[in-house]
């Protein structure tokens, strides 16, 4: 019993797949694969007419050696012949342009999908891993779509019409023919139901393979400082090995079937072969309508062998349909409410009211948060590791949504607002410049797709970064490397700043945004923000505190908490003070580093 339920759950989740594909797409093209269909008929009905037809062409033309009928046999053939070459161009042209146009379609509603998805969806899943996967199971859609039509429109009219020309002119030989099915269905559905774990295997294990491939490539530079060139290929060896024994396992699987097929196909056409000699030469029986019959016989073997693996091969493809299903079924968790309206922001006050949050079910990162950044000037965020800092600001523009308490903009709660007008008025800065494929003024118009060239030009120069982007080849329409890989660190920086300069938004939150650069970079970077940070609303999170010591107010956090707030100079004399530790720690950094360079420059001397 349990084995059978397991069968027809198997079967239904192949149909449910199957419908879902054509309840989402059939209508689109419906014209196109009427079209197809109408070809792959003629297909069908010229391939049987050809085994019809040999009946005549042998009693007429060499039986009888009739000679008036001749040339209209030979006409016949030609013509079936064109039609069934024009018919299959016909269709495979047809159903060419309806698959890449579904591989398209699904690509662009992943991408859109995705945009839709929240930043925890990427936080807890590999980008390379969804890079991969995607593109290894995107055509499954258009695999099922094909697949279900070349199967009943040609594969099955051509094994229909071919089975009625076998049957018309011999009906004990059809049923001889027949005794045969029943062992290749039962083994092929054996054979489906273990190749759909394999396939899932096997896909599971290519997406990680490229996954792997993916991420050395990005970080090439930390492979090579660490010399784990030895480890990545020992790692990277063993996933390709298994994704090698599990592609074989399928290739096992897969043609399987052919011995069967052939075997049961040998003994049909050899055991059909000796009756119709026996007849002919006992009987003296004209060999016509035995020709006609092993022609369609021959002509039948091919659909009969597609339609026999058609489960097979759909399995494989719906179980890449599945899988892409799979990321767009995923729900986004940060959904608008129904009620939710445009925000406007005439001053950008930022209010903290007893926040608290927590990474899904893990413990508290933010506990009882409270304070207001006041409209048009700079509160810094400053903490040790840990404190919660980088999550503080993510929930300004609503990367994640506060487990308790509220955040309010111009006393408005940003969880009654849209997302989309929300970020809209908010510019962003990261601790690493994300750059994007295409040339450094697309890369400044992202943050406003109608700024003119004039204002892209004027925040460049405001974020110090018009000079050397004037100094590359093609100036601002110079392509980027990945990642903006052809500029130095503070280059990539400055870029970002300007970005969000362009952006022109009242508020600007800077998330440790010179931490990971030199000094010298870091000044270039720094009168750039201060340039940035005029006439606006600035949350700013500082990993070294001479960067901050202008701010309006700082506030001081550890372990989720708010712990101290006041300007540099009012903590500062707090000598017991969270703050006064910090930087302590922070000028024995800056004169570790002041030693460092004048202890370069005097060996560059020597």
């Amino acid at each position: 019993m349990a084995r059978g339920r397991n069968i027809r759950d198997d079967v239904e989740s192949l149909t449910m797949v199957i419908r879902r594909i054509i309840r989402e797409n059939g209508r689109d093209y419906v014209k196109t694969y009427i079209f197809a269909a109408f070809c792959l008929v003629l297909v069908a009905a010229s391939t049987a007419f050809m085994a019809w037809i040999m009946e005549a062409v042998i009693n007429e033309a060499f039986a009888k050696k009739n000679a008036d009928v001749i040339w209209l046999i030979c006409g016949s053939v030609l013509a079936a012949f064109v039609i069934r070459g024009a018919a299959s161009y016909g269709q495979a042209v047809a159903l060419a342009q309806v698959g890449n146009n579904l591989v398209a379609r699904y690509q662009q509603r992943l991408i859109d999908h995705l945009m839709r998805l929240g930043v925890g969806y990427f936080g807890e899943t590999r980008s390379a891993q969804i890079a991969a996967q995607i593109s290894q199971n995107v055509a499954g859609i258009r695999d099922v779509m094909n697949l279900t039509i070349t199967s009943f429109a040609r594969d099955l009219l051509t094994l229909i019409a071919l089975i009625v020309v076998m049957i018309t002119k011999d009906p004990l030989l059809s049923l001889i023919v027949f005794v045969g099915a029943p062992p290749i269905l039962i083994a092929l559905r054996y054979i489906s139901k273990r190749l759909r774990s394999a396939t899932r295997e096997s896909i599971d294990i290519n997406s990680r393979v490229l996954s792997a491939m993916q991420e050395t490539v990005q970080g090439i530079t930390i492979v090579k400082a660490f010399t784990m060139e030895s480890q990545i290929s020992e790692r990277t060896s063993h996933l390709i090995g298994s994704a090698e024994e599990r592609s074989n396992r399928i290739a096992r699987l897969t043609e399987r079937t052919s011995p069967l097929t052939e075997t049961v196909a040998g003994l049909a056409i050899s055991g059909v072969i000796a009756y119709a000699a026996y007849r002919s030469i006992y009987d003296d029986v004209l060999p016509g309508a035995f020709f006609s019959f092993i022609t369609a016989l021959l002509l039948a073997y091919d659909p009969v062998r597609r339609l026999a693996r058609l489960q097979i091969n759909l399995e494989r493809a719906v179980v890449n349909a599945r899988m892409i299903y799979e990321i767009l079924d995923e729900e986004p968790t940060q959904g608008d409410r129904s009620s939710a309206v445009e925000i406007e922001i005439p001053h950008g006050e930022i209010e903290f009211r007893d926040v608290g949050f927590a990474y899904g079910n893990g413990e508290k990162v933010l506990d009882g948060v409270s304070f207001t950044a006041e409209a048009g000037k700079t509160t810094a965020i400053v903490g040790p590791s840990g404190a919660g800092k980088s999550t503080l600001i993510s929930l300004v523009p609503r990367f994640y949504d506060p487990s308790s308490g509220q955040v309010l903009i111009d006393g408005v709660d940003i969880a009654d607002v849209t997302k989309g007008s929300l970020r809209h008025q908010i510019a962003y800065v990261s601790q690493q410049a994300w750059l994007f494929e295409g040339t450094i003024r697309d890369n400044l118009r992202y943050a406003r797709p109608d700024a003119t060239d004039a204002e892209i030009e004027d925040a460049a120069k405001l974020a110090h970064a018009h000079d050397f982007i004037l100094g590359q080849p093609q100036g601002y329409d110079t392509p980027l490397g990945e990642n903006g890989a052809n500029l130095s660190g503070g280059q990539r920086q400055r870029i970002s700043i300007a970005r969000a300069l362009v952006r022109n938004a009242p508020i600007l939150l800077l998330d440790e945004a010179t931490s990971a650069l030199d000094n010298e970079s870091e000044a270039a970077v720094q009168k750039a923000l201060e340039s940035a940070m005029q006439h606006r609303t600035v949350l700013v999170i500082a990993h070294r505190l001479s960067t901050i010591a202008k701010a309006d107010k700082i506030v001081v956090m550890q372990a989720g908490h708010v712990v101290e707030s006041g300007s540099h100079a009012e903590l500062s004399d707090t000598t017991d003070g969270l703050y006064a530790r910090l930087q302590a720690f922070s000028e024995t950094d800056v004169v570790d580093a002041g030693k460092a360079k004048k202890a370069k420059k005097k060996g560059n001397k020597s």
